[in-house]
């Protein structure tokens, strides 16, 4: 089967997410990395957006995910946009997906977790 890869780089947004009281009381920056592996099933028609997975629907999923409600542990929300992602975005077979946190210290870029899953078939 022929794959194509969908990528999202930095796509940076504020959540509510830390256990900290300071994380608790405002929004922070997040960034999110993801690769995802598509089945190819038809050929691409460039008039027609429903011949390719349409990754402003994928952005909106990812967003959603990750600003609808506090969150404590970034573990925990890589969790859940992967598992959302795989939910409801049936032809993603494979997806790498990191969150970090931009702010969490200052002698580091960046802190997060990385996760990798295939679909189950």
């Amino acid at each position: 089967m022929l794959t194509r890869r969908i990528y999202f780089s930095q796509l940076a947004l504020d959540a509510h997410i830390g256990i900290l009281e300071h994380e608790l009381r405002a929004t922070q920056p997040l960034h999110i990395d993801v690769e995802l592996d598509v089945d190819i099933h038809q050929p691409v028609d460039d008039m027609n957006i429903q011949t390719v997975l349409d990754y402003r629907l994928v952005r909106a999923a990812i967003v959603q995910e990750c600003t609808q409600a506090h969150v404590h542990l970034i573990e925990t929300l890589v969790e859940q946009v992967t598992e959302r992602l795989l939910r409801d975005f049936p032809e993603i077979k494979h997806i790498k997906l990191r969150i970090s946190k931009p702010n969490a210290f200052s002698d580091c870029a960046a802190v997060g977790i990385a996760i990798e899953r295939s679909r189950q078939n």
